[in-house]
């Protein structure tokens, strides 16, 4: 799984940083794109990547904010005509279901695809066999969430390297024996498949924030988490600014990172009052708190490890 930030500022559009929208690619998992935010001018950063926009098949809204969703009714009808076909699901707050229905029929815009619509609350908002996503509320000025995606832990590779010295070729049998079922060989000989797997691996945890001051949910939804992707639109020194806007400093980010125990922290949605010159103080003052922190620009990507 790989985190690639296709916008990372506050507000508004700058020249260096786009407004927010963030992908998952998981083109390994299960050869889609999660999208998390779609701010204006979402479609247009995607036109300077390989993303495809079929292959998207959720996006996640964390709130009604102008530059979280002004990009979605865009991308969408442009996904269509690019020949998307696939469904998507979109979560979001309430409201999110009449925003995009009265764009789309305002517009005249008819999907070749059909899109599911879930407005949310706190709680688990999604499952299937590989992963969990949950919402949490967080401290804004309207309802914002953060959402924590859980990988299921997946079944241990099968040693191969073993059975083969037993003698026992390739085949249908391996697939029974990677199942953990008791498979019997032609010579009578008994194989238990859960003798010949390795450890299950465990899941990977991405936590991913809606804007928010500082707030406990965020630890609860960065608890443990192997990335945190958690806005920092102000600097050390301006908390008071931070919180009459309802949103974090870097040092307040790297606090909730430090006592959650995630084991990276990448810090967005940056006030355009901040130039590039500015990034590297801004990020060492966070990895005083923090070290393993970075601050994402547009286009940029982690691999999740």
């Amino acid at each position: 799984m790989e985190l690639f930030f296709l916008g990372t500022g506050a507000g508004i559009p700058a020249k260096l940083r786009n407004v927010t929208s963030i992908a998952l690619l998981m083109y390994e998992e299960r050869n889609a794109i999660w999208l998390f935010d779609c701010g204006e001018g979402t479609q247009h950063q995607i036109l300077k990547t390989k993303i495809k926009p079929g292959k998207i098949e959720k996006i996640f809204i964390t709130h009604m904010h102008g530059d979280h969703i002004f990009g979605l009714p865009g991308l969408l009808s442009s996904r269509s005509f690019q020949g998307g076909t696939s469904p998507v699901d979109i979560y979001g707050p309430p409201g999110i279901k009449n925003f995009i229905e009265t764009c789309l029929v305002t517009s005249s815009s008819h999907l070749r695809y059909d899109i599911h619509i879930h407005e949310i609350a706190s709680g688990q908002v999604f499952e299937d066999s590989q992963f969990t996503v949950e919402s949490h509320l967080l401290q804004h000025g309207i309802d914002s969430y953060g959402y924590r995606i859980v990988q299921k832990e997946q079944p241990g590779r099968l040693d191969v390297e073993r059975l083969k010295s037993m003698g026992i070729p390739s085949g249908p049998i391996y697939q029974q024996i990677k199942m953990g079922e008791v498979v019997t060989l032609p010579d009578g000989t008994v194989i238990d498949g859960k003798e010949y797997t390795l450890e299950p691996k465990i899941g990977k945890i991405i936590a991913i924030a809606g804007d928010t001051k500082h707030c406990e949910n965020s630890i609860l939804l960065a608890q443990d988490a192997n990335i945190l992707v958690h806005e920092a639109t102000f600097q050390q020194g301006q908390e008071d600014l931070a919180q009459s806007f309802f949103h974090s400093t870097n040092f307040e980010t790297a606090t909730i990172a430090k006592r959650a125990g995630v084991k990276q922290l990448i810090m967005t949605h940056i006030s355009s009052r901040f130039s590039e010159a500015d990034m590297a103080a801004f990020v060492e003052e966070a990895r005083s708190i923090f070290p393993n922190t970075e601050v994402a620009s547009d286009f940029s990507s982690y691999i999740i490890e």
